[in-house]
């Protein structure tokens, strides 16, 4: 049991961060919309106080009020219990794959605690230069938490494929 519970300091740890930065960004620029910094002086790397009241790269932010907390926090919550009964339940994950899941059940939870407690949607400040790329100059705002799901969901795709792969190798010996 020791194996599955110790992934979820890094839930916390997400979590925590992903709350401290908001409210940093928060209590420092109050109003939306706002540019903060340029990070690096090259415009590759800016800060911007932006609220997303809908989920990744504003998908539904034109879906009328009463279908939103359905879609937005019930649906997500469902999605987010859901996983964590079936990492408690299941023996079949790697040690890497317990990580990748909680570091994304983190991430969930800190964007779902914004779309729970922040009415005017979740703070988003991080903008990165994307030079062009899918007709994008800019990727769409985004948070910790977002990176948090982003780069272990990546980590957990790569372990299964990995796996996938080894277990067709194996069969093919």
């Amino acid at each position: 049991m020791k194996h599955k519970m110790g992934p979820f300091a890094l839930s916390i740890l997400a979590i925590l961060a992903d709350q401290a930065s908001k409210a940093f960004i928060v209590r420092n620029w109050p109003a939306p919309n706002t540019f903060i910094a340029d990070v690096f002086g090259n415009g590759f790397l800016e800060i911007y106080h932006v609220r997303n009241t809908a989920i990744a790269f504003s998908l539904g932010h034109n879906f009328p009020d009463w279908i939103k907390p359905v879609l937005f926090v019930v649906l997500p919550l469902v999605v987010l219990v859901s996983l964590v009964v079936y990492y408690m339940k299941s023996d079949e994950f790697t040690t890497t794959q317990r990580w990748a899941l909680a570091g994304i059940l983190g991430g969930g939870l800190g964007n779902l605690i914004d779309r729970i407690f922040r009415p005017a949607g979740v703070v988003d400040f991080i903008s990165v230069k994307f030079y062009g790329l899918f007709g994008l100059s800019r990727w769409p705002t985004f948070n910790l938490a977002d990176s948090f799901v982003v780069i272990f969901g990546l980590l957990l795709l790569y372990t299964v494929f990995m796996a996938d792969r080894a277990g067709r190798k194996a069969k093919k010996e």
